[in-house]
């Protein structure tokens, strides 16, 4: 049966909103699918799916990026951010070597603090040069899957004397009373092998991402000696692996005014929310032309949304009668704002991109294996 008159511009933009009320979220499943509204034709359309995506940019810095994918359904987001977490590529210390430790943390703790640093160094040599490390066969020499191309060796020897120059019955910080008191992931040194010294040279060099990470503590007589092999890896064998410290999404909030908020409520209305997210203006005579809730309030504060990103959708404006009918709260079920924070290893907008290529050969895999099944 086909609808009698075709759906307006506003009744699209209303199935995209996810009711937010006092106690409830309602239309919180998606409704753009063939045959759920008789005579519209929802199938998916390449050219349609073109025309709506938009993607915009809030922030890009090296190691912070937010963004928006507005027109993409939530399972495509969701893919990216699993990817993000667990299938992008980095390079983490895998085996340690410890030859001496008489610091007061275990072995293993002390390992697993050194993997948990994150690293930097030549993207090219990174992402191009260093291939996957391959463990060697049963009974094999446990070097025989080592080359320059898939393992990169680290150094950390580091011993605790005391300081002749400083004076133990005036000077109480041990970090002035002793050399090396305090261990850090500056300490890390870089031994390249092979052809790692062409692409790993001068500010290239591989080295810790924050050099004031703290690994140890010592004291006179106690001494770290050990050494490391790194290994590229994903996130989903090990955290360690994780490009980024957070990758999430949000869905964009909305805030409608459906009536007039004057007054000492306007001012109310603005703290219910997060600084920013609704402003004070006074009333002027185009507002009462345009509108005729606001006829005969010319002069008057009124409160108007200014940039609902940055809202939480806390739903405290819902608690206060006064409000009641004014305000509708929801969120846009297509337009999804992004976070991503790098640990340094890659650029935080190189991340998004990697995860969309990440995806395409996963498409592509799966489109290889649909064809081979039905020959």
């Amino acid at each position: 049966m086909r609808p009698t008159t075709a759906p307006s511009e506003a009744e699209l933009d209303s199935r995209k909103i996810v009711g937010i009320n006092k106690e409830t979220v309602t239309d919180v499943t998606s409704t753009d699918f063939p045959g759920h509204y008789p005579g519209e034709d929802n199938s998916w359309d390449i050219n349609t799916f073109s025309s709506g995506f938009n993607v915009q940019f809030h922030q890009n810095e090296q190691f912070e990026a937010s963004f928006s994918l507005i027109g993409i359904d939530a399972s495509l987001a969701n893919a990216f951010r699993r990817i993000l977490i667990s299938e992008i590529p980095t390079l983490a210390i895998e085996t340690v070597f410890i030859e001496n430790n008489t610091s007061v943390i275990q072995d293993e703790v002390l390992a697993h603090r050194l993997g948990l640093i994150p690293f930097k160094g030549g993207k090219e040599g990174l992402l191009d040069f260093l291939k996957w490390w391959r463990k060697p066969e049963p009974g094999a020499d446990q070097y025989s899957t080592t080359f320059d191309f898939n393992t990169v060796s680290l150094e950390l020897n580091v011993e605790c004397t005391k300081n002749p120059a400083a004076d133990p019955d005036v000077e109480s910080d041990p970090a002035k009373l002793y050399h090396h008191a305090n261990v850090y992931a500056k300490d890390i040194v870089f031994t390249p092998e092979g052809r790692q010294s062409q692409y790993f040279d001068g500010d290239k060099a591989i080295a810790p991402v924050n050099p004031d990470i703290l690994i140890a503590k010592l004291r006179p007589g106690q001494e770290i000696r050990l050494s490391m092999h790194m290994h590229k890896g994903v996130g989903s064998d090990h955290a360690k692996f994780s490009p980024v410290a957070t990758a999430s999404y949000r869905l964009m909030p909305t805030i409608d005014i459906v009536k007039p908020i004057l007054g000492a409520d306007a001012d109310k209305f603005a703290r219910c929310f997060a600084p920013g997210v609704v402003a004070v203006e006074t009333v002027t005579r185009e507002d009462a032309a345009r509108d005729d809730a606001y006829e005969g309030h010319v002069g008057e504060r009124k409160a108007v949304v200014k940039d609902p990103m940055r809202d939480t959708v806390s739903r405290e404006c819902l608690r206060h009668k006064e409000f009641d009918g004014k305000v509708k709260l929801g969120r846009r079920r297509d337009h999804f704002i992004f976070a991503i924070e790098s640990t340094g290893q890659w650029d935080s907008d190189e991340l998004f991109l990697e995860s969309v290529k990440t995806l395409k050969l996963k498409c592509k895999r799966l489109e290889k294996q649909v064809v081979n099944m039905v020959r």
